[in-house]
C-alpha cells in the first residue's frame, strides 16, 4: 500500500513538473477547525515529497523547531490566542523551492450561556408602552467571538418578527447591544417578547443558540367613548339601554359613571320615551356629552284568525301601541278595505293590517273564517269485492270549515284513509273476510255533522273471527301458579269500538282476562266472545289442559313365577292421573325397552270400554286411575327377570319439554323352565376296555337346579357322575318342580392289546442296536484307529495323494510332523 501511494505521488509530481506547475507538497489534516476558547486543538501536516530535508510548525502557540520528519502535528493543549495563524513548512533538496509553507484555517470561539432583554419603559416584571409610542427594546449579549458569524432573533408570542447581524469582523471577543425598535398598539397588548442570540460554525464546527427570557408588554390606551349610530344624537328604541349603544374602552380598565342631570345612572338600564336628553361619561377625568332620543316603534296585536258564523256580529279587536302614535290601515288582496258591522261568506279571506309611524311600521296577517255546516253525505254506497280483490268507498260533503271526515268499520292493516280536496277516500288492498261489514262515514266541522252507514260483501270469504287468545294453547300442572289468559281482538287497533267477554269460564272471568284455577278447573271450555263495530259476534275456545301426575306407578303380574314358553299378563296400575289420554307407557325388561315394542292397552279398572261409553280414557279430564297390560312369554334365558313401566305425560307442543314421567318400582319374575340334558358332554356309546373303568358325567340345565340320577341294572345313585367297568344300558335321569328327562348310554366292553404292542416295539427296537453296533465296530476299526502325533506339528505343502491301508483319497491334505 505505501509503495502504490509512493507511485501515486511521484506521478502526480512528474505531471506537475512536466506541465511546468509548481506546488508545495503539503497535506494538512483537517485543513480547518473550530475550536472553543480555551479548549485542546491539533493539525497533522504530512509530505510526499522524498526531497524534504525538515519539516516544522511556525505558530504563536505550540510552535515546533525544524525535523526531518515526513510528518509533524500542531498540538495546543489550551488554545487562547485568539488571532493564532499557524504555519506549516518544509524544506526542500533539488527543487526548484527551498521551503514552502501552509496554513490551516483556525477559527476560536466563544459564546455566552444566557442573554437578557432590558428596556427603558419597565415596571413590575412587565414592558409599558403607550398606543403609538414607539417602543424600544434591547437584546444584551455578553463577550461573544467571532462576531461575524452572530445574528439576533426577536419572537413575539414565539413567532419570528426580526433578525440582524452584529455588523462586526473582529475575531476577538466583544459585548453586544442589539436594538428593537417598534410602534406598539393596542393589539400587542399582554404578548411575550423574547431574543434569540444565533452562532452558526459549520461545518466544522457547532451551531449554537441562547435565549432570553420572556418579557410581556403592556400598551396603554384610551379611556374612548365608541357608540354606534351616532350622528348628532342616539336613537334608542323603548326598552333599550345606553349601555347597548355606547361602550367606553381603555387600558388600564378606565373607571367610567354615567350621568344625565347631575345624577347618577345606570348605562344597563332600559330607558323610556321619556327619558331623551343629554348624557354625559366621566371617564378617568374625562368627561363627554352623548344626545340620547329615546322612541317606541308601533306595537300591533291581533288574532291571526278570526272564526264566526254567516250573519254574525264583525267582533274583530285588534291594539295599537306606539311612539309617536301609528297609523293603521286594513287591507285585502293588495287594496285598501273596511270591514262592516256583519259579516258574510264574502268577507272571509286574508288581511294584512300595517301600523306605521316615524320610527318603523309593522304588519300582522288576519285570517277570517266564515262558517257554515256540512251537507248530505254523496258517492258513497253499497259494495261488493271479490276476495283478494281492491275496492274504495268514497265520501264527500260540502260544508265551512271544509269538512272533517271519521270512518267507523273494522279496522285492519289493508284498509288505508285518504282524504284530500274536501273528499275522503277509504282503499281497501287485497280484500280478506276480515273487510266485510258494515262502515259508516261522519262528516264534521265546527258547525254541524252528519253520517251515512254503507255494507261491504266480500265474495268467497270464509267465516273468520278476529280473536286472539294469549297464550293460545295452557298446559298447567295441577296446584301449580295461577296463570291469566287475555283475550284480544286481532288484527288490533285502537280506533276498533268492541266488547269481549269470557263463557264458561267461571266467576275468575274479568272482561279480558281469565284466572285459572288450577286445582279444580279439569272440565271448564272457556270460550272468548267479541262484539266489534262494523263485524259480526264470534267466538273463540281455548285449549286448555290441566295435567296431573299420578301419584304412583306399579307393576303386577298374575304371580311370581312362570314356566318357559306360557304366556304371563303384566298389568301397570297408574293411580290418580289427568288427562288420561295423553298417556305414554313404555314397557321395560331390565333396562331395555321391549324390542319389538309390545303395545299395550289403557283401561279403567272396573269400568270396561264396552259396557260404559262414559269411561272412555279419551273424553275424562279429571284426575283417574288407568291401566296398562302386556302379555309376554319368557324362556330358560331370563331365569330372574325385572319389568318395570315408565309413564310419560305427551302434553304437546305447548306442554313441559321434556315431557314429565314416572318410573314404577321393577317387579322380578322367576321363569321356571324343565330340565334338558347336556348330550355334548355325554356321548350315546361309550367304550370301555377290559380292566380300565370309565366315568360317565351327566349335566343338566333347568330352573329350578335338577337333580341328577344315574341307574343300571338295579343299581341306582344320585350323583351326577357314574363308573362304568362292564358294557350294559346305563340311564341318566334329571328332575325338578316342572318336568324330567333321561339319556340312555350304552357301554360297550373291549380289549386291550396294548401291552402284547408294547413287548413287539421293544423287541424289533433291541434287534435294531445290535446290528447298528456291529456294522459301526467294523467302520471304526478300519478308518478310525491311527496313531498321530500332535506335539509341535509343521505345517507342510501338498505333494500328492496320501495312500491308506490301500486307499487313495483325492483330497488335498496337510503333513504333520
Amino acid at each position: 500500500m505505501k509503495g502504490r501511494r509512493t507511485f501515486i505521488v511521484l506521478f502526480v509530481g512528474f505531471i506537475l513538473t512536466a506541465t511546468g506547475v509548481s506546488a508545495c507538497p503539503i497535506e494538512l489534516s483537517p485543513p480547518s477547525v473550530v475550536v472553543k476558547y480555551g479548549d485542546p486543538v491539533s493539525i497533522n501536516c504530512s509530505t510526499w515529497d522524498s526531497n524534504v530535508t525538515g519539516m516544522g510548525w511556525e505558530a504563536s502557540q505550540g510552535g515546533t523547531d525544524v525535523q526531518e520528519v515526513q510528518h509533524l502535528t500542531w498540538t495546543v493543549d489550551s488554545l487562547t490566542d485568539w488571532d493564532t495563524a499557524p504555519s506549516c513548512f518544509i524544506n526542500l533538496e533539488n527543487s526548484s523551492m527551498e521551503q514552502c509553507e501552509k496554513k490551516p484555517t483556525v477559527v476560536v470561539y466563544t459564546f455566552p450561556e444566557s442573554i437578557r432583554i432590558t428596556s427603558n419603559s419597565s415596571r413590575e416584571g412587565a414592558l409599558v408602552f403607550r398606543e403609538h409610542e414607539e417602543m424600544e427594546m434591547f437584546c444584551d449579549i455578553a463577550e461573544a467571538a467571532p462576531l461575524q458569524n452572530l445574528t439576533v432573533n426577536w419572537y413575539k408570542d414565539g413567532k419570528l418578527v426580526s433578525t440582524a447581524s452584529s455588523g462586526s469582523s473582529s475575531n476577538k471577543p466583544s459585548g453586544l447591544r442589539s436594538p428593537y425598535r417598534h410602534s406598539a398598539t393596542r393589539l400587542e397588548n399582554n404578548s411575550t417578547w423574547r431574543c434569540e442570540a444565533h452562532m452558526d460554525l459549520r461545518p466544522e464546527g457547532p451551531e449554537l443558540r441562547v435565549s432570553s427570557e420572556e418579557h410581556r408588554i403592556e400598551v396603554h390606551f384610551g379611556p374612548e367613548v365608541q357608540c354606534f349610530e351616532i350622528a348628532w344624537h342616539i336613537i334608542l328604541l323603548e326598552g333599550e339601554s345606553l349601555g347597548s349603544k355606547c361602550r367606553v374602552e381603555g387600558y388600564p380598565t378606565p373607571t367610567v359613571e354615567w350621568q344625565k342631570d347631575g345624577q347618577t345612572v345606570d348605562p344597563s338600564a332600559p330607558l323610556s320615551r321619556g327619558q331623551s336628553g343629554d348624557y354625559y361619561v366621566v371617564a378617568d377625568g374625562l368627561r363627554y356629552v352623548i344626545p340620547v332620543v329615546v322612541m317606541s316603534q308601533p306595537e300591533l296585536t291581533c288574532p291571526s284568525t278570526y272564526t264566526t258564523v254567516e250573519h254574525a256580529p264583525n267582533g274583530i279587536s285588534c291594539t295599537v301601541k306606539g311612539y309617536p302614535e301609528p297609523q293603521v290601515t286594513w287591507l285585502k288582496d293588495g287594496e285598501e278595505v273596511t270591514l262592516p258591522e256583519t259579516l258574510t261568506s264574502s268577507d272571509a279571506g286574508r288581511y294584512v293590517i300595517i301600523a306605521s309611524n316615524r320610527v318603523s311600521s309593522v304588519n300582522v296577517t288576519l285570517d277570517v273564517f266564515v262558517n257554515y255546516p256540512p251537507s248530505q253525505i254523496a258517492e258513497l254506497e253499497d259494495a261488493e269485492v271479490g276476495l283478494g280483490a281492491d275496492v274504495s268507498l268514497k265520501c264527500s260533503s260540502v260544508g265551512n270549515p271544509r269538512p272533517t271526515y271519521l270512518w267507523s268499520y273494522f279496522r285492519t292493516t289493508n284498509v288505508q284513509e285518504q282524504s284530500e280536496d274536501g273528499v275522503s277516500l277509504l282503499s281497501i288492498r287485497n280484500a280478506t273476510a276480515y273487510n266485510r261489514g258494515s262502515y259508516t262515514c261522519h262528516a264534521s266541522n265546527e258547525v254541524g255533522k252528519v253520517s251515512k252507514t254503507v255494507t261491504l260483501t266480500v265474495r268467497g270469504a270464509a267465516d273468520v273471527c278476529p280473536i286472539k287468545i294469549s297464550p293460545d294453547g295452557m298446559v298447567i300442572p295441577y296446584q301449580g301458579p295461577s296463570q291469566l289468559v287475555k283475550c284480544s281482538m286481532v288484527p288490533h287497533d285502537p280506533r276498533n269500538n268492541y266488547k269481549i267477554s269470557w263463557e264458561d269460564a267461571s266467576d275468575r272471568a274479568v272482561g279480558e282476562t281469565w284466572l285459572v284455577n288450577t286445582s279444580q278447573d279439569w272440565d271448564l271450555r272457556p270460550t272468548c266472545t267479541i262484539k266489534v263495530a262494523g263485524f259480526e259476534t264470534c267466538q273463540k275456545t281455548l285449549n286448555y289442559t290441566l295435567y296431573k301426575m299420578p301419584d304412583s306407578v306399579f307393576v303386577s303380574a298374575d304371580g311370581s313365577s312362570v314356566v318357559e314358553g306360557r304366556r304371563l299378563q303384566l298389568r301397570c296400575l297408574i293411580v290418580n292421573v289427568a288427562p288420561a289420554r295423553s298417556l305414554v307407557v313404555r314397557w321395560y325388561r331390565g333396562n331395555d325397552i321391549f324390542e319389538p315394542r309390545v303395545e299395550g292397552s289403557l283401561e279403567i279398572p272396573d269400568c270396561p270400554f264396552e259396557s260404559n261409553a262414559s269411561c272412555d280414557v279419551s273424553a275424562i279430564r279429571s284426575p283417574v286411575n288407568v291401566s296398562s297390560t302386556i302379555d309376554v312369554v319368557l324362556n330358560r334365558e331370563h331365569r330372574s327377570v325385572q319389568f318395570r313401566c315408565d309413564v310419560e305425560l305427551n302434553l304437546g307442543p305447548n306442554g313441559p319439554d321434556p315431557p314429565p314421567n314416572m318410573t314404577s318400582s321393577p317387579l322380578t319374575i322367576t321363569v321356571l323352565s324343565k330340565p334338558i340334558i347336556n348330550a355334548t358332554k355325554l356321548p350315546k356309546t361309550v367304550p370301555v376296555f377290559r380292566g380300565y373303568p370309565e366315568e360317565l358325567v351327566c349335566e343338566a340345565d333347568g330352573h329350578p337346579p335338577p337333580r341328577i340320577q344315574w341307574s343300571y341294572r338295579s343299581t341306582t345313585v344320585s350323583n351326577s357322575t357314574f363308573t362304568a367297568v362292564e358294557a350294559g344300558l346305563y340311564n341318566c335321569t334329571a328332575t325338578n318342580e316342572v318336568d324330567s328327562s333321561f339319556y340312555v348310554v350304552e357301554v360297550v366292553l373291549k380289549e386291550d392289546y396294548l401291552p402284547l404292542i408294547a413287548g413287539f416295539v421293544a423287541v424289533t427296537v433291541v434287534a435294531i442296536s445290535v446290528v447298528f453296533l456291529f456294522i459301526y465296530s467294523i467302520y471304526y476299526k478300519n478308518t478310525k484307529m491311527r496313531r498321530y502325533s500332535f506335539k509341535n506339528p509343521k505345517l507342510g505343502n501338498h505333494n500328492g495323494n496320501v495312500a491308506h491301508n490301500g486307499w487313495d483319497l483325492q483330497l488335498p491334505m496337510t503333513k504333520l510332523s
